[in-house]
């Protein structure tokens, strides 16, 4: 029985090992790319032979292909994702508007789904999420080992079905249930106010379809408001990214017309572009809406506020403001998504999202895994930022790519800040959970906001005593 086992396999090796030859020869043909490995795909197709015919069950061949293929991208980097039947429409519906789910951006840390930030205003936010939160279970399944993928399938659903989801929260030392109610997203991505006369906040909080409309709309009441401003704050804070238009349309509303934005660079020819503050980088159907702000906008005093969740679109518009010295930027270092995925369908019902570039400011600084580091460190509040040392960032993820800009350095105190935060954070457990609320962002409470209102003014700053660079942690080998 264990002859013809044997012989079976290596019957399938045969065949598989015939068809990657042809592959092969194909790949060789196309011109441009290199011999596939051979002896590799040899022995991929020898272990595909064993399992099939030795493992102590019949297996399916399909799933043990794409769990194959799945495998092999999710190596690559955090944001690379092979896209079954199923995860494909629902990907494809939710770029085409269409997105039903819970409202979070999420990150993975310790196997676990790690909450960015909740989107304003959507479920999530309202059911009182926060960031940094560890989910733990999504209703009955746990999330110890599950992909992002998964995850967000197992999140998403029909609107107006609830979804329980099992958070532990660190600072406060606990693990609850929360029951959410699914439903369209559609959030009001850009907030304003003035925050006292000739000083005006106005904050994104993701980069969507409507963002640079609502952006322009809410300037022009600003200058309706305060025709002579004096001063003024973009809040980019916990903003994880979106479209990069539209990052480059709100970059070009404070920049001279024209100048690079934001570069990208990759093995592809058409992975390495150069946006600019140019309508035609981010017009649609030919309307230019910046044309509506006022030329003060141009050379109004500026800061742009940003934190550890400001990610991917909203590094892009911090680190093309800080290079062209057009705004003090102020904060805590951004998450460091520096990269780019382009998504390239397999077939009529699979895909594959692939990390394709880097992102560069127009300085040509890598953006991927170090982030922007403010000009002014801030802390978030009088006291400090006690639990900063906890937070995740891009190189914190497991198998990030790195930033191609020299070694990654090894931070010694790294471990000794995070000691110092969990014992801050058995502190803090002991209080209430309305004494551990953080301030809401544009409130006369906002700590950092008012430390940016002081820099416009020239009044003394409340600058971090404790907050230091964070350089990329170096890989093992």
């Amino acid at each position: 029985m264990g002859q013809k086992l044997k012989v079976a396999g290596w019957i399938s090796v045969g065949a598989i090992a015939g068809a990657l030859t042809t592959v092969q020869l194909q790949a060789v043909a196309r011109g441009g790319m290199a011999p596939l490995p051979l002896e590799e795909l040899q022995q991929l197709a020898a272990v595909f032979g064993m399992v099939k015919s030795d493992y102590v069950e019949p297996v399916d061949e399909k799933k043990l292909i794409t769990d194959a293929i799945a495998g092999m991208v999710a190596s690559l980097d955090p944001h690379s994702v092979y896209f079954d039947k199923k995860s494909f429409k629902e990907f494809r519906e939710g770029t085409s508007g269409r997105f039903v789910g819970v409202g979070i951006e999420i990150s993975q840390e310790d196997g676990l789904v790690k909450v960015v930030s909740p989107i304003e205003g959507s479920p999530a936010d309202r059911a009182g999420l926060k960031p940094n939160d560890l989910i733990t279970k999504i209703d009955d399944s746990f999330v110890k080992g599950m992909s992002l993928n998964d995850a967000v399938k197992k999140m998403r659903g029909e609107p107006q079905t609830k979804v329980m989801l099992t958070i532990f929260r660190k600072d406060e030392n606990r693990t609850f249930p929360v029951s959410i109610t699914r439903e369209e997203i559609r959030t009001q991505s850009v907030r304003s106010k003035i925050v006292e006369p000739g000083y005006a906040w106005i904050r994104l909080s993701q980069f969507q379809e409507r963002t640079v409309e609502d952006f322009v709309t809410k300037l022009e009441q600003i200058y309706k408001q305060e025709p002579n401003l004096k001063g003024l704050v973009l809040d980019l804070r916990n903003d994880p990214g979106g479209l990069l238009d539209a990052a480059v349309a709100v970059s070009a509303a404070f920049l001279p017309e024209n100048v690079t934005v934001v570069s990208t660079n990759g093995q592809l020819a058409e992975s390495k572009f150069t946006y600019k503050a140019s309508p035609e980088f981010y017009a649609r159907r030919g309307v230019d809406p910046l044309k509506r702000l006022p030329a003060a906008l141009k050379t109004v005093p500026l800061v742009v506020l940003v934190n550890e969740g400001s990610a991917s679109a909203s590094e892009i518009v911090a680190g093309a403001l800080q290079d062209y010295k057009r705004a003090t930027i102020m904060g805590n270092q951004t998450f460091g998504k520096g990269s780019v995925q382009t998504v390239r369908p397999l077939g009529p019902d699979t895909g594959l999202k692939l990390t394709t570039a880097r992102y560069f400011t127009p300085s040509g600084k890598s953006i991927q895994a170090t982030g922007i580091i403010p000009d002014v460190m801030v802390d978030e509040t009088l006291e400090g930022s006690p639990f900063a040392a906890l937070r995740t960032r891009e190189a914190d993820l497991e198998k990030h790519l790195n930033s191609g800009q020299g070694a990654e350095v090894k931070d010694p105190d790294r471990e000794k800040a995070r000691e110092a935060a969990m014992k801050r954070l058995e502190e803090e457990s002991r209080k209430t959970p309305e004494q551990r609320r953080p301030p809401e962002f544009g409130s006369a409470k906002d700590f950092p906001l008012m430390q940016a209102i002081n820099q416009l003014k020239g009044s003394p700053v409340i600058v971090s005593k404790t907050m230091v660079e964070r350089k990329e942690a170096k890989k093992e080998n």
